[in-house]
């Protein structure tokens, strides 16, 4: 079968290997559709990615067509599917308390194994979702909304909230989007003034992070109040630490990126305004179900957010294109089937 392959920063090949063959008990052969292009992705690529070893075979936004499955009573072959990508141990303290998003031997296809940028993957049987429904683009880009999804249930924040989003990305557009679904009065903020202008589009309130005094501007948006939650999506250490003092008094701050630097903040600022900090990593069943209903209702514009298209034997020369020049790009997808 054909797959691309990153075999060192900054190189990507696109080859030939054996095909993986019958599905062991409890998982699935998935014909792969198409796979979305992360962040992650692009920092693979450019080496950037902390808990990597290379070579690796990247792609964790997945959808597909079972091909074979080893599972009774569980899907059937035929049936067109996305991948829930984190395999969990099922057994660590976070697995028993319903959070296999947070395992302690937490397996990321694309990451930590061998991911869907490939004719075909195995998977575990019960980490496949029925895409009734999708169109397998649209089942494609389920697993980076689940992001933005559960960033907002975790923040506990109610309709009429007061919200910050920092990073116009593809995360943080997510997070936006689900935070508007749930309610909340939403504002983007980011330095970028092409994704300023899409998060415009998509109907939000916007913040140039790169003009003007930034607390003037947060104090003019709230009546000097600062915002309810702040989401910080930006990957970028010094944005995150920068959002503690954009968060009002009782307010929460919610750290959807991760950066491997430490990240520090005044304590008696935090203590004054009896912050809560809660960190959001990954995302449970739940969400991709929210986010499938979402899509299914028309909620989710992704025929905006998917802006870039390839295949897979021209995503080698695109990623390493796309890596370097981002105007214009939010989602990008692959087209697996049609890479022949």
């Amino acid at each position: 079968m054909k797959i691309v392959r990153c075999v060192e920063p900054g190189r990507l090949v696109f080859e030939e290997r054996p095909a993986p063959g019958s599905p062991p008990e409890g998982w699935a052969l998935v014909d792969v559709a198409h796979v979305g292009i992360c962040g992650t992705d692009y920092h693979i690529f450019e080496g950037k990615h902390p808990y990597l070893a290379y070579p690796r075979v990247m792609g964790h936004e997945v959808s597909g067509t079972i091909a074979a499955i080893n599972a009774p009573g569980a899907m059937a072959v035929g049936e067109q599917v996305l991948v829930n990508p984190y395999l969990a141990c099922g057994k660590c303290a976070a697995c028993r308390q319903g959070k296999p998003n947070c395992c302690v031997a937490i397996e990321v296809l694309g990451v930590h194994r061998d991911g869907a940028m490939s004719e075909q993957i195995l998977v575990p049987a019960q980490n496949l979702i029925p895409a009734a429904g999708l169109s397998l683009v649209e089942a494609a880009t389920v697993e980076f909304l689940a992001i933005g999804a559960h960033a907002v249930r975790r923040s506990m924040a109610g309709s009429g909230t007061r919200t910050l989003v920092i990073g116009a990305g593809p995360i943080g557009l997510g997070t936006a989007l689900f935070a508007r679904i749930a309610q909340q009065s939403v504002t983007i903020m980011d330095v970028d003034a092409g994704r300023l202008a899409f998060a415009a589009q998509l109907g939000f309130l916007v913040i140039d992070g790169s003009k003007g005094s930034i607390m003037e501007t947060i104090a003019e948006r709230t009546v000097k109040a600062g915002f309810d939650v702040v989401f910080d999506a930006t990957g970028n250490s010094r944005s995150m630490q920068s959002a503690f003092t954009y968060v009002a008094h009782g307010g929460v701050m919610v750290m959807v990126s991760v950066v491997p630097d430490d990240i520090t903040f005044s304590d008696p600022e935090f203590h004054k305004r009896e912050m809560m900090l809660i960190g959001s990593r990954n995302a449970t069943h739940s969400d991709f179900q929210h986010v499938i209903a979402s899509i299914r209702a028309g909620k989710i514009p992704i025929d905006q957010l998917v802006t870039h298209r390839t295949t897979l034997r021209n995503s080698p020369r695109d990623i390493a294109i796309w890596a370097r020049q981002k105007s214009g790009l939010i989602k990008a997808v692959i087209d697996v089937a049609g890479s022949a």
